[in-house]
């Protein structure tokens, strides 16, 4: 089974207005050269447009590799709130 075919088993919940993940500040994003944060989320929640960083928190699997590669700590990562966020499905 390809890594696409099990995250498409998993279930979220988000909570749109409070969003558990977000850049702190899109200028520091453009200074940053290599982007770490786009080749280690396993969920591929971070794009780089040419321009900005665009945040696809929706599918965020919550391991918190980002805020942990992020050279600059420029991303604020927290849980999301009770009966938001991920539902694993099978592990």
């Amino acid at each position: 089974m390809r890594i696409e075919d099990k995250l498409f088993l998993n279930r979220y919940r988000t909570d749109e207005e409070n969003p558990h993940l977000k850049i702190i500040n899109m200028e520091i994003c453009k200074k940053c050269k290599n982007r770490p944060c786009i080749n280690c989320c396993p969920a591929g929640v971070y794009e780089w447009d040419g321009e900005s960083m665009e945040v696809k928190f929706e599918g965020c699997l919550e391991c918190g590799t980002c805020r942990i590669v992020c050279p600059y700590q420029n991303i604020e990562w927290k849980y999301p709130k009770g009966n938001y966020g991920i539902l694993y499905k099978f592990g």
